[in-house]
């Protein structure tokens, strides 16, 4: 089972060209794709509804589209209806196999005085994979403040480690004549984490290194899969500027009852369609 992660930047690659059909092109052959930084109403893409043509494009994927920035721009009447139009900012979940349940999490943020602090969020989705259900999340932590994504950091760590116990979008749902989605122990959460190996956010996610024994798998601790596989070296990165700067802040994540199905991971350095590069896992 193969896994993606890209930060799509409203769909604008490295040339400044908005593109969805290269950026589909790009995580071609994924099962499961996360996308961030999915827009409707943005004027850097000329309101561009990018969920709708990420459907379009892939009409045999199932879909869910959570967003934590929804703003009023505008209204119009048309034909004696009111047409509202909305600025709407955040993640994106295509899957090949059925999405059993869906849940928006909003995630802690503080009130800014002179940057601009987004509302931030992870969703949710349950999702009937041949092997099982399994969480998938796509997510997008803050890019301004290591004390914000610390809090954020928190938040995420409790969803990852407590939905088994509280359960999904719904529990008792009998009372609705159906029933409860799965709350499975395994999980995948991939995204835009806006922090870099060895930083004290990524100390709060996956853990100190023990000198001898290294990261252990424990419950209650994500295991980032590119180091679990030896995958990093000097150069690794998933976001670049065109004065050549370059940064790791894209992650893949999987819980540690997961780690014995770890494959691969790996970043593809040959996309153009963002400022970011697609992120891969691979599960057996």
């Amino acid at each position: 089972m193969k896994f993606v992660s890209y930060n799509v930047q409203y769909g604008i690659g490295r040339d400044g060209r908005y593109d969805l059909e290269r950026i589909i092109g790009e995580v071609e052959g994924a099962d499961v794709i996360a996308f961030q930084e999915v827009t409707r109403g943005f004027n850097r893409n000329d309101f561009a509804d990018m969920v709708a043509g990420f459907e379009q494009l892939l009409p045999d994927y199932f879909s869910a589209f959570h967003a934590p920035v929804d703003l009023y721009l505008d209204s119009t009447k048309v034909d004696g209806g009111r047409v509202n139009r909305r600025f709407q900012f955040g993640n994106l979940i295509l899957s090949r196999h059925p999405i059993l349940s869906i849940r928006g999490i909003l995630l802690p943020r503080s009130l800014t005085y002179d940057r601009l602090n987004l509302q931030r969020g992870a969703l949710e989705c349950v999702i009937a994979l041949p092997s099982g259900p399994v969480r998938f999340y796509s997510l997008h932590l803050d890019h301004m403040s290591p004390d914000e994504r610390i809090v954020q950091i928190s938040a995420l760590r409790h969803w990852l480690t407590a939905t088994p116990q509280e359960g999904t979008a719904v529990t008792g749902a009998v009372e609705f004549g159906t029933v409860d989605s799965p709350a499975p122990e395994d999980y995948i959460a991939l995204g835009d984490f806006n922090l870099q190996p060895g930083s004290p956010e990524y100390q709060a996610l996956f853990g100190h290194r023990d000198v001898f024994y290294g990261r252990s798998l424990r419950r209650g601790w994500p295991v980032d899969a590119m180091d679990y596989l030896e995958r990093y070296t000097n150069e690794s990165h998933s976001w670049l500027d065109e004065g050549g700067e370059r940064m790791m802040l894209d992650y893949a994540l999987v819980s540690p009852t997961l780690v014995p199905r770890l494959r691969d991971a790996r970043v593809d350095e040959t996309a153009q369609g963002s400022d970011h590069l697609p992120l891969w896992v691979e599960l057996a």
